[in-house]
């Protein structure tokens, strides 16, 4: 048994032997992982420096995006500087060429020998047509009227011949094109408009709408009091319902003769009144805002024509005439 036995000599020359390979081993780790740290280094400042040339070159688009923008607003500046300026240069070369048919107009009337002593007569006449123009369509808003007493009066413009009255006849050729480019007369409109809410009244319910189940003592208190706001209240007894519908025709009846006379303030006042007797005739309910809104929007309803040419060519030929 003792010859068996490893003597400690013998087993201690094979552990130093193994420990070569373990430092080669380590060693090649350490290598690797430091090789390893290396390019991942290069890598992540590869990628920072990819990062920074994409930032500069977004940077630079950026700013020749907004170079761009910026000369596409002056260029849309300058476009429509120059459409104005077209427009500008059209229309007075309408009116050159408006100018220059009138004026041949008045060189072969002054070249006819035939000249007539009613010059005068026409431009009373001619300041006749134009006041009475003038007067209905401010007064009576009858716009196919003022449009024929305009008409009329050219035509007597046409036979003077006057060569000083060029700029009138252009004026009133002016005026005239302003009066066939105005719509429909905003009385008439109002009228129409009016005459259809005071139609669609009677259809609004006469009845509120159910009111939600109430509580056990609410019901059994209701039959001691019954509490009913005064403010709102809505006239149901017939006698009063017919005074408040009588009363609700009458605001109607001076609303229309505010269109009549064209008088604006009366006109809103009407039917503001109007408004307060319908709260008073029927419930609320969602068919009778609707009426209320409508009647608010009728209320806002222009009621006379607007022309800031309108009485140029009179008060011209009044002060040729003066002078």
């Amino acid at each position: 048994m003792s010859d068996s036995a490893p003597s400690p000599d013998t087993s201690r020359p094979r552990r130093s032997a193994g420990r070569p390979w373990l430092l080669l081993v380590v060693a090649a780790l350490l290598a690797l992982g430091a090789y390893a740290a290396y390019r991942w280094n290069a890598a992540q400042a590869a990628q920072a420096e990819i990062a920074a040339g994409d930032r500069l070159r977004i940077d630079a688009l950026e700013q020749r995006a907004d170079a761009l923008r910026r000369d596409q607003r002056a260029q849309t500046a300058r476009l429509q500087q120059a459409e104005a300026t077209n427009r500008l240069l059209r229309e007075e070369l309408i009116g050159l060429g408006q100018r220059a048919a009138l004026m041949e107009d008045s060189v072969r009337k002054l070249a006819d020998p035939a000249l007539h002593a009613g010059q005068a007569l026409r431009l009373d006449e001619v300041e006749l047509l134009l006041a009475q123009g003038q007067q209905r369509l401010l007064l009576a808003g009858d716009l196919d009227g003022a449009r024929r007493a305009y008409a009329l009066a050219a035509q007597l413009l046409d036979g003077v011949a006057d060569h000083a009255r060029l700029d009138l006849r252009q004026a009133l050729a002016q005026e005239r094109a302003a009066l066939d480019a105005l719509g429909e007369d905003p009385g008439a409109i109002a009228a129409g408009r009016l005459e259809a809410f005071a139609a669609s009244l009677p259809a609004l319910p006469r009845q509120a709408a159910p009111a939600r189940a109430r509580a056990w003592w609410d019901r059994t208190l209701s039959r001691l009091v019954d509490v009913r706001p005064t403010a709102s209240a809505v006239a149901s007894d017939p006698a009063d319902r017919a005074a408040g519908l009588a009363a609700l025709q009458l605001e109607f009846g001076l609303a229309r003769a505010a269109i009549e006379r064209r008088d604006e303030d009366a006109y809103r006042a009407a039917l503001a009144r109007a408004d307060g007797w319908v709260v008073r005739l029927w419930p609320g309910s969602a068919g009778r805002e609707r009426q209320r809104a409508a009647l608010q929007a009728l209320q806002a309803q222009p009621l006379s024509l607007q022309l800031p040419t309108l009485g140029s060519t009179l008060e011209q030929l009044r002060r040729q005439r003066g002078g």
